[in-house]
Formats: C-alpha cells, sequence, structure tokens
C-alpha cells in the first residue's frame, strides 16, 4: 500500500522526468525576513521567481516543502487540519501553461497514485465582469477534454453555492474564490500587481457517508467547497497570467505556474480516508499516545488525540528547524503546542510527562525525508521535555490557586475559570472536575461564557499582531538591504575576532535593528565587542565590492563559502562574495539568497547594542545603524 515515504518519491520523481529540478524544502523559519515568522505555503519561497527573479536551477522547479501555519492551531481537533504539512509542488517559470500543467496532474493522479477519475471533481474561477476578467473557460475546456478520455459526463455547474451539485464535475465559483493575488480578491489588488485564476482538485468520499446529512451545513446545499466534509481539496494551480494596470488587468509578458497540493491529503484520498490522523504519519503518533493514555482513539476522544499528534508533530520540526519554546517570536508558538498538548492530555488522563518519546516517533517516520530531525532527536527531546515539565509545575501552582479561589465559595464562574487559563494554562476541563469534586456548582453555560472570553482575548491578540505576523515578501528596503549585507560583515568579524568555531545559528531582520545569533561558548568581552564593531566599520570603510555568483553548491563551498543551513540548498546556488576579488581576496562569502548593496560603503557605520545567551552555547547580539 502506498505510504507518504513513496508517495513523495512518486511526486518528486514524475516531475524530474518532465524536467523539473527538485530543489530541497526551505526551512520553517524564513531567513531575514521581518515580515513572516514561519514558511506557511510552498508558493513561500519562490515568491521571488513568480514576480520575476531568476531562478538559478531554470524555470522548472518541483519540491515537497515543509509548512507550518500558526493561525490554524485552533482548527486542530476536526479530521483534516494541521498545523505542520508538507506542501507538494511544481512551478512553471515562463515556461509551460495550463495545458501541460493539468494534464500532467491528471496523469500523476490517476496513473500514479491510482485514483479513480469518476471521484475527481473541480472548481474554476468564475470570473468578474465589472472588473473585466473572463471566467476560466480555457481551463474547464482543458477538465472536459481529460474526463472525456476517461469517458466521465463533464456537467458544469454556475453558482455552486446557492445551485448545489446537480450532477455537476466542474464548477465555477465567483468572487474572490478560484483566484490568487498577493492582495487577495482582484478588486483588493494594487496597479503594479500580477495574480490569476487558480483551480482546485477535489476527491470525494462519498455520499453514502452522509457527512453533509449529518453536519452543520445540512440546511444549505452541498458543493464541492462545502465545510461538511464529504469533498477534500487535494491540489490547487494557480495561473499567474493578469497583471493589474490603472487601466484594468492585462496579459503578463510571462505567464507561470504555481501548484501545491497537501502530502497528507492526497495519501488521505489514496486511502479513501477521511481522517488524515489514521494516515501512516500519524499512525505511530496515534499509537503511543494509545498505549498512555490507556484507551483507544474513537470518535468520543479524538479531538484530543488529533492535537496532541499535530501539535507534537509540529514542535519537533520547528525545534530541528532551530526554533526553542519561549515567550515571544517563532519560540511563542513551539511553547504554545507543546502546553496545548499536555493540556488535552490532561483531558485523556495523563498525568506524568509523555511528550518527549514522540521526538523519536516523529524522527525516525521522517528519517529518509528529513534526516535532520532524527539527528537532533536527543536536543528536541530535551527541549520539549524541558518545557513539559514546567509547564506541569505551572498547572499545579494552578490547582492550588483554584484551591485557594474558590474557598468558601459554592460556584464556579466562567471567569475564574477563564483566568485560570490565561495566568496558568489550567484547562476548563480540569476547573470543572474540580469543582465537582468539591460539590460546587457550576453553570450552565460557563463552556459558552468561557468560549466568549476566549474569542474576545484572542480577537485582541490577532488585532495587536497583525502588522507583525502577515506573511508575503521580505521587506527590502533600504535600511533592511544594509542590514542584510551589515549581517555577513558581522558574521566574517565574530570568525575572525573570535575563531572559526562561530557559525551562524539564526538572524532576524527589521529597518531598525540586526539580530544575530551564534555560536560560542561564553559572553563576549568589551574588548572582542569593540574589536567586532572596529571591524566591520573598518571594512564599511574601505567600500568593498559586493558581488552575486551563480554556482554549484560543491564548487562554491570548495572555494570557501559558508552555509550552515545544508540541507536546505539545492545543487545550484546563489553565492555572495564581499571583497576586491571573489576568486582571491575576499572576507566574506556566503550561500546567500540576497538582496544585498552593491558596496559595503553603503551599508554606514554599525554599533554593538546589546548581547545575550540564548542557549548553552548560543549569543545573541543586536546591532544597530548610526
Amino acid at each position: 500500500m502506498l505510504d507518504s515515504t513513496l508517495l513523495r518519491q512518486k511526486y518528486l520523481d514524475f516531475f524530474a522526468d518532465r524536467g523539473h529540478a527538485i530543489v530541497p524544502s526551505s526551512p520553517l523559519v524564513p531567513e531575514n525576513d521581518p515580515t513572516t515568522l514561519f514558511t506557511g505555503s510552498g508558493m513561500q519561497p519562490m515568491l521571488p521567481y513568480l514576480l520575476g527573479a531568476k531562478h538559478p536551477q531554470g524555470t522548472r522547479i518541483a519540491d515537497s516543502q515543509k509548512c507550518f501555519r500558526s493561525q490554524d492551531i485552533e482548527e486542530v481537533g476536526d479530521n483534516r487540519h494541521t498545523t505542520f504539512f508538507e506542501m507538494l509542488g511544481n512551478w512553471s517559470l515562463g515556461d509551460y501553461f495550463k495545458q501541460e500543467q493539468l494534464e500532467w496532474y491528471f496523469t500523476f493522479l490517476i496513473d500514479e497514485l491510482g485514483l479513480d477519475p469518476a471521484r475527481l471533481y473541480v472548481s474554476v474561477y468564475g470570473g468578474d465582469e465589472k472588473l473585466g476578467i473572463p471566467r476560466d473557460d480555457e481551463t474547464a475546456g482543458i477538465w472536459q477534454q481529460l474526463f472525456k478520455q476517461k469517458n466521465i459526463e463533464t456537467k458544469i455547474v454556475d453558482q455552486p453555492r446557492t445551485q448545489g451539485l446537480q450532477d455537476g464535475r466542474i464548477f465555477f465559483y465567483e468572487g474572490g474564490a478560484n483566484w490568487w493575488s498577493r492582495a487577495g480578491e482582484p478588486a483588493q489588488m494594487p496597479v503594479g500587481e500580477p495574480g490569476g485564476p487558480d483551480n482546485e482538485v477535489f476527491w470525494d468520499f462519498g455520499a453514502d457517508k452522509q457527512f453533509h446529512e449529518h453536519s452543520a451545513w445540512k440546511d444549505q446545499p452541498c458543493h464541492i467547497n462545502c465545510s461538511c466534509g464529504r469533498f477534500l481539496e487535494i491540489g490547487n494551480s494557480v495561473f499567474m497570467q493578469y497583471l493589474k494596470t490603472d487601466k484594468g488587468f492585462e496579459p503578463l509578458p510571462q505567464k507561470n505556474i504555481d501548484f501545491g497540493g497537501g502530502l497528507e491529503r492526497m495519501l488521505a484520498a489514496v486511502h479513501d480516508e477521511p481522517d488524515v490522523f489514521k494516515i501512516d504519519l500519524f499512525v505511530p503518533i496515534i499509537d503511543y499516545i494509545e498505549k498512555v493514555a490507556g484507551q483507544k482513539y474513537t470518535s468520543a476522544n479524538s479531538a484530543s488525540f488529533r492535537v496532541i499528534a499535530d501539535h507534537l508533530r509540529a514542535a519537533v520540526m520547528l525545534i530541528a528547524d532551530g526554533v526553542q519554546p519561549s515567550n515571544k517570536d517563532q519560540g511563542y508558538f513551539v511553547r504554545r503546542l507543546i502546553r496545548r498538548a499536555v493540556r488535552y492530555g490532561k483531558q485523556l488522563g495523563i498525568t506524568q510527562p509523555f511528550l518527549g518519546k514522540i521526538a523519536e516517533i516523529v524522527g525516525k517516520t521522517y528519517r529518509e525525508a528529513y534526516p535532520a530531525v532524527m539527528r537532533n532527536v536527543l536536543s528536541v527531546t530535551q527541549a520539549i521535555e524541558g518545557e513539559e515539565n514546567k509547564f506541569l509545575r505551572t498547572l499545579e501552582k494552578g490547582l492550588q490557586e483554584f484551591v485557594k479561589q474558590t474557598a468558601g465559595s459554592a460556584k464556579l464562574t466562567a471567569q475564574l475559570a477563564f483566568t485560570l487559563y490565561e495566568t496558568y494554562g489550567f484547562p476548563l476541563e480540569l476547573s470543572i472536575e474540580e469543582a465537582q469534586h468539591k460539590n460546587l456548582t457550576v453553570s450552565g453555560n460557563i463552556h459558552q461564557e468561557f468560549q466568549k472570553m476566549k474569542n474576545q482575548h484572542a480577537d485582541r491578540s490577532r488585532t495587536a499582531s497583525v502588522g507583525k505576523f502577515k506573511g508575503g515578501l521580505a521587506d527590502t528596503s533600504e535600511a533592511v538591504v544594509k542590514y542584510h549585507t551589515a549581517t555577513h560583515l558581522l558574521h566574517a568579524a565574530l570568525r575572525q575576532v573570535l575563531g572559526t568555531h562561530v557559525e551562524q545559528q539564526g538572524s532576524n531582520i527589521t529597518g531598525e535593528r540586526l539580530r544575530f545569533d551564534f555560536t560560542h561558548p561564553q559572553v563576549l568581552t568589551d574588548r572582542e565587542k569593540q574589536a567586532v564593531e572596529k571591524q566591520i566599520n573598518d571594512w564599511v570603510a574601505a567600500d568593498l565590492p559586493v558581488t552575486q555568483q551563480t554556482m554549484r553548491k560543491d564548487a562554491a563551498l570548495k572555494a570557501g563559502a559558508l552555509a550552515f543551513f545544508a540541507e536546505k540548498y539545492p545543487d545550484q546556488v546563489s553565492v555572495y562574495t564581499i571583497g576586491y576579488d571573489p576568486e582571491k581576496d575576499w572576507i566574506s562569502k556566503e550561500l546567500c539568497g540576497g538582496p544585498h548593496v552593491t558596496n559595503t560603503g553603503e551599508v554606514g557605520q554599525i554599533k554593538i547594542t546589546k548581547e545575550k545567551a540564548v542557549a548553552a552555547g548560543v549569543r545573541r547580539l543586536y546591532l544597530e545603524l548610526v
């Protein structure tokens, strides 16, 4: 039976046979991108090339990209949402277009994965008359031809949200559906932005399972984009073919293809399994939780099992990519994942630490696709166990506070339950259990009141962070580009002053400052910091040229280029060198996608403003332009 490892390889082999360069996954934390915390789609690392930059590997690219979507944390618990997933992707950068893309994907689904074409359905862009954008009849026509080859009727349905399925096969959706641009719907696009229609493929789990009849949407027409669970989207092809101008929408001179399909979802379709937590990527984790909890995975307890399985898989992958649990930025979400898993473990009756073992399970599952996870399994396990034990102590404090706050009281209020939840992570269910043990009255609508408070808190948090956590391209403002080049200068200066044991562990750039993490066993002395600062400013004053080359990775490494995220780089790489001669006289050479200034003199003088420890053997410096 087809498993995740084989499916992933089949996909990559299929597109390699069709002239695509296979590139490794980018890290889950984008480098030198202050506008987004995580890589949340396969398209994200490819955006510069979709918007016109030349890809060093050519015009046909394919990969399997690790993705994490923090916005889906609260959605996990049903049978299909996950925070971490793999996006299988292929791209045409001004090469092939709709005909080849749709034929190839249909062939892959039918011939390689063995899916029944009679259970596939597609959505197509319905157009916008007011904006002068025609509906995508070309895509619909291609699908009619493809289905006809399999002797399948292809009735076209307009307005499926109100008209329902009507025995259709191809469905035109209007408005913002089946359209992609960075700004969203066509009407929201600024002048100069590219975009285009997209085309989704859905798998039908069958009317016989009566998903719709037993769903919250049973009184509304069912269609392939219905949330009832009958249909599962397994792939989306974006046809980037329009440019927004002051006159409207005009054809792009270079048309691109961006395809993304969730590995987990494709595998669920292959096994005709509506529950993605029953595919091989999750089964070993679910089996372990069953053993620890002393109960089987059933519909009654499925939400708790799914949250633990998803959150620990995501936490393991994030920690393996260098993110440690903390109270801010990416680390905040790792902490949140682990703590939510602990809380849901409590709901299953698990009272002892149990999460650390899952790191090894995840490592073994991904040992072929992402061997770094297994190589780092000890440190990943330690990070998870440390956070788990810390939170268990916090929960104990929450229990003590519960006893204190309810002393002499006859009722558990939603306000107290929410305060305990926010302050100590004390789950509502545990508050109710403790209240029952003490014979306290529990309000009949406590769940609704608690959820209302939780939603209000989430809305406030989301409003406060929307600017920081938005996705998109990296900021390429003048200040950010200067800081990016300063990152390379700092790296080189640290290695020159402290020694070649210094290795970059991460960086974060905004328009106001540079943050740089690196390996070093002890606090820098004032003299060492002054020496690093002076060396950088001397190089800036020398106005050294900054040059870019595209070359083979092995040749770049042999030439002395630094690469501390080696697994993510393809065979053809971009190398930035700082110095008078890229071959003989340079002070910095790193594998990097840019952008950078053209001469170090453009950076300006810098000053080290702060130093701190991040973890054992890892220091952090903050720099500002002066």
